[in-house]
């Protein structure tokens, strides 16, 4: 069932997606060479709980940390450890966070140091996908319409699009309806209905679409073994179109 949040629950929404958006920068501000992801992690985890919030993604299904961070040809659900972040690595950090009752999901991918063109390009172009996505979120579009508008900006890259994970609902649960894939037909799907909030996250390879999953049972990797971007926002449905929420 897709909820509908009032003007006091968007609120406090913004108020967790603010939390949420904060923190995946103060761990992203630690991006350099020579740094292990898992320091990256802990700062997370430190500013949400110093800030009164709790991490959504800890102990979520077994999930062992505060944050996905996923380099290079991880898609998603990297588990922050031990490695050690080298000049020319793509860093994708996803972070949820829940205050006030609810939750907040927000994604970059960052350069660490100098990164090829190649790897910028594929950053841009999936940001941009989003973007085309956010721009079809208004009252009685529906939500294949978003995961057209990802689809066409991506692969007119030449780039390709995850099809086994995909945005969702966002709310007083981490992962709600409706499904947010970011492939799909326009005109098709649930109807969007000012008070939705959702989470629009395109996930783009270099490469090949196809993906696999490792044998912690979490961690994500591009079949082909080429770079992946992640991003993604908050998003709520306005009256009079979209409104990001995880925005600094």
């Amino acid at each position: 069932m897709i909820k509908l949040k009032n003007s006091l629950q968007l609120a406090a929404m913004q108020d967790s997606c603010k939390l949420t958006v904060e923190a995946l920068y103060e761990g992203a501000s630690l991006i350099a060479p020579g740094v292990e992801i898992g320091e990256i992690d802990q700062r997370i985890r430190q500013y949400i709980e110093k800030h009164k919030g709790t991490p959504s993604f800890l102990g979520y299904a077994g999930f062992p940390k505060s944050s996905c961070i996923s380099v290079n040809d991880v898609v998603i659900h990297g588990i922050p450890g031990h490695q050690v972040l080298e000049e020319g690595d793509i860093v994708s950090i996803d972070v949820g966070a829940f205050y006030k009752g609810f939750h907040g999901d927000c994604a970059r991918t960052f350069p660490c140091g100098t990164i090829s063109l190649e790897a910028k390009r594929l950053i841009e172009v999936t940001e941009a996908s989003f973007y085309a996505g956010l721009a079809e979120v208004k009252p009685c579009n529906r939500v294949g319409d978003i995961s057209a508008a990802v689809q066409r900006t991506a692969e007119a890259a030449g780039f390709s699009v995850v099809r086994e994970y995909i945005g969702h609902g966002v709310g007083e649960n981490l992962h709600e309806a409706p499904d947010i894939p970011n492939f799909g037909v326009a005109g098709k799907g649930p109807r969007l209905y000012a008070g939705m909030t959702i989470a629009i996250e395109p996930m783009i390879n270099y490469g090949q679409k196809e993906v696999r999953q490792l044998s912690d049972g979490w961690t994500v990797v591009t079949l082909d073994g080429s770079l992946s971007a992640h991003y993604e926002n908050t998003v709520a449905v306005t009256s009079d179109g979209a409104k990001i929420l995880t925005e600094l």
